[in-house]
This record gives structure tokens, sequence and C-alpha cells, in this order.
């Protein structure tokens, strides 16, 4: 699995472009972001929340790369950074641009959320 690129508003993974937030499990399956989950108890999908967070995680998850858009607007919650911290899982956050490298160049449990506009 390699993320090809990214450009406001889309991703590319493998050759096939999305034009919405992706979650890349551990399995390499690519799934459409659950983001309400974040919007509704915070009113915007910018901040990762607990019940987004419980959804991402999946066992035997080291590595968490987070995309957090072409400008960095997406961060967790403390609680959703406490979450994977206690389920041992680091998460590393960058830039989406940024964010693509550091998942293509890392291996093992990782997964990745990718957030593709802001």
């Amino acid at each position: 699995m390699i993320i090809d690129g990214a450009e406001f508003g889309s991703i590319t993974i493998d050759g096939r472009t999305y034009l919405h937030d992706v979650l890349i499990r551990l399995s390499g399956k690519v799934e459409k972001r659950k983001k309400k989950l974040s919007k509704k108890l915070y009113g915007t999908s910018h901040i990762m929340s607990l019940e987004e967070a419980e959804f991402v995680y999946e066992k035997g998850c080291s590595l968490l790369v987070v995309g957090t858009g072409q400008d960095g607007n997406l961060r967790l919650s403390p609680e959703a950074a406490e979450f994977f911290a206690g389920k041992g899982c680091k998460v590393i956050d960058a830039p989406t641009p940024g964010a693509i490298t550091l998942f293509n160049e890392s291996q093992g449990g990782r997964i990745g959320l990718f957030h593709v506009t802001c």
C-alpha cells in the first residue's frame, strides 16, 4: 500500500483517488473517515473525539499516523490522545503532505487517518 499523494480535497492511494477523508486500516483497507462521530460532539470534524478514536483503533496497532489536513487543522482531543496512549499506540500527526511520507516510510502495525482539506 502506497499513498501516491494528496491535493486539497483529495488523496490518491495505490492509484485510486478519494475525494473525502480516509482511514487506512491495518489490513490496508481504505474506508471513509467517520467524522460525524466527532462533529456531533464538537460541531466540527477538526477535533477527533474519544468515540472516533475508539472506532479508529484496532488491536495490534502500534502507530497511528494522522494527516491533519493541508493547513494542519485536525487535532486529537485530550481524551482521544489519552485513549491511544493507554493502548500503547504512538500517534504521529503532521500536515497531510508530510504525514503521507511518514506513513509510506513506516512499517508494521500502522493505521492512517488523513484529512484532505484544511
